[in-house]
């Protein structure tokens, strides 16, 4: 059944994306099949945060959180050694994993002189076959990974933790509060620039100082990235200034000749049905399965766009001609690949019907628009509504309670699967003259930048609320009485995270009372920064993890970090 849940955790690409491979999801299985729900419930919150800012854009491909996760939460719960242990697991294998995980991307590309082969000859069913025969060989690889790590490792896994002396729980724990510093790090470097800077700092101040819930800042990011984006230049007024110069009759005339020319131009087309647009978009969720580091998702948007060129391509020439211009490299935010879709779909119907219509310009648009939407789309889920989901999500679950890991999927889900499924008709009805009326009228500029201004505020209150971290130095005095309190909720311990910290230092005079005086949350928000200046450096984050990780071990010990 573990194993089950490693290969349902890797069938993610087939999945469009949808964020079932999380910790915040897997851990609750994970709990579920081995008898102890709350505890997978609590460390799957805490991996979730350690791996927050854990997501693939690009070519870039981080520890695999699947595989790590699921045996971190596995051997955490059949020893009963909790969130530190699982901790400990999991950041080493999700490492050794991804190396895995890169080769079998590697070999992938071997695969693309077969898909060319199959191209040329214009068959599609060969095409389509090997795009998912391939794209099953990451569950079925990392599920056989699991299971004999299960096998040969279960029992003498647990055998070593019962070993382990306290002091190392101690220091694991630590290292697990100081770890989410990664997460939010990369979050920053995905949304993080000159203008809208300052929304980071503004998110932290309203939660650390003002003391409001990730929710209630998200909501206060909504409404100020309205107010903001509703000052740019654009929109409605702008769009209507081309009709505006025009008389009355002028414009009235103008519109309704439009509108013919789009029903004359309709009736000559072998129009796509709703049925083969759904289609398209179903098809899409598999857009990552054959990804490999050569030619990226080609086969995927291919594959996407079957239902259309078997309508409009009967002969084997032209959909070899067809398959072969779709089998270049592609690469783009999966949230908005159907928009792509949609356009390219609307293409090909005028190059199947007009003979003089340049083929090459298919591409040509298809190139040109998967860099800016790949720029919005990932700002827009994976910096915004991720990171929403997540705070939210991650918050009841610290706490216990399997409505974090439902409200997660939900708040992702419903709006990502009903835009991109709008997304197919919008880009194959409006074709060309929606996405110039778009860049006309500034919504790509505002959607950025109101996706950043939302995202970054959300940011900057995680290190504030999700963060327990603190230091127990004291001056003059015994100043330990309750440091330690909130210590551990990071980890799913305690009552939520921050619990406690900084109350409580005795007689003495406690380092973190005197910080918390001067900036409240200091030291989260301290690290986070540095995490984000060392990967604008260009530092791996493998790297990254492995430092948190010693910092948070030895300042335990040396008791500075608790």
């Amino acid at each position: 059944m573990i194993t089950l849940v490693i290969v349902f955790g890797h069938c993610e690409d087939f999945l469009g994306t949808t964020l079932l491979s999380r910790p915040l999801v897997l851990g609750p299985l994970v709990g579920l099949v081995l008898g102890d729900l709350h505890q997978g419930i609590l460390i799957g919150a805490s991996l979730e945060l350690i791996f927050m800012g854990n997501i693939k854009v690009g070519a870039a491909i981080p520890p695999d959180v699947v595989t790590g996760g699921v045996l971190g939460t596995t051997f955490a719960i059949l020893s009963g050694k909790g969130a530190a242990i699982a901790l400990a697991l999991a950041v080493p294998i999700s490492i050794l994993a991804e190396m895995l995980l890169s080769a079998l991307f590697v070999f992938r590309s071997t695969f693309n002189k077969l898909f060319v082969s199959y191209a040329s000859e214009g068959n599609y069913r060969k095409v389509q076959r090997l795009h998912l025969l391939s794209g099953a060989l990451k569950p079925l690889l990392m599920g056989l990974i699991g299971w004999l790590s299960l096998q040969l490792g279960a029992g003498a896994m647990k055998a070593l933790l019962d070993h382990i002396p306290g002091w190392v729980n101690a220091g694991l724990q630590v290292a697990g509060n100081v770890l989410p510093a990664v997460g939010f790090g990369l979050l920053m470097n995905l949304l993080f620039h000159k203008k809208v800077a300052p929304y980071f700092f503004l998110g932290f101040v309203l939660a650390a100082w003002l003391k409001l819930p990730v929710i209630a800042v998200g909501g206060l990011g909504v409404i100020i990235a309205f107010l903001v984006t509703s000052g740019m230049p654009g929109g409605e007024e702008d769009a209507g200034e081309e009709v505006t110069e025009l008389t009355d009759g002028e414009a009235v005339g103008r519109e309704e000749a439009v509108r013919r020319e789009e029903e004359v131009t309709r009736e000559e087309r072998p129009r796509l049905t709703k049925g083969d647009l759904r289609w398209m978009f179903l098809r899409s969720m598999a857009l990552e399965a054959n990804f490999n580091f050569e030619t990226w998702q080609n086969t995927g948007f291919a594959f996407s766009l079957l239902p259309a060129l078997k309508k409009l391509y009967r002969t084997k020439e032209a959909m070899a001609a067809a398959l072969e211009r779709h089998l270049q490299l592609f690469n783009t935010s999966t949230y908005g690949s159907t928009l792509i879709i949609g356009l390219t779909a609307a293409m090909e119907e005028q190059n199947s019907r007009d003979p003089d219509f340049n083929a090459e310009s298919i591409n040509s648009v298809k190139l040109g628009l998967m860099g800016p939407l790949a720029g919005v789309f990932d700002s827009l889920f994976w910096g915004t509504l991720k990171v929403i989901a997540a705070g939210v999500g991650t918050s009841l679950a610290l706490k216990g309670h399997l409505s974090g890991a439902i409200l997660f999927i939900l708040l992702f889900n419903v709006p990502h699967l009903l835009l991109r499924y709008q997304l197919t008709f919008i880009g194959y009805r409006a074709g060309t003259r929606w996405l110039q009326r778009l860049a006309r009228t500034h919504v790509m500029e505002k959607l950025t930048l109101g996706a950043g201004i939302l995202g970054l505020m959300v940011v900057g209150a995680m290190p504030a609320t999700l963060m327990a971290i603190h230091t127990p130095l004291s001056f003059g005095g015994d100043a330990g009485g309750g440091a330690g309190a909130g210590a551990g909720a990071g980890a799913g311990a305690g009552s939520g995270p921050g619990a406690g910290a900084g109350a409580g230092y005795g007689n003495g005079y406690g380092l973190q009372g005197i910080l918390d005086s001067i900036v409240p949350s200091v030291l989260p928000l301290g690290l986070t920064l540095l995490v984000y200046y060392f990967i604008k450096r260009g530092v791996k984050t493998s790297y990254l993890i492995l430092g948190l990780l010693l910092l948070g071990f030895v300042g335990s010990m040396l008791h500075l970090l608790a």
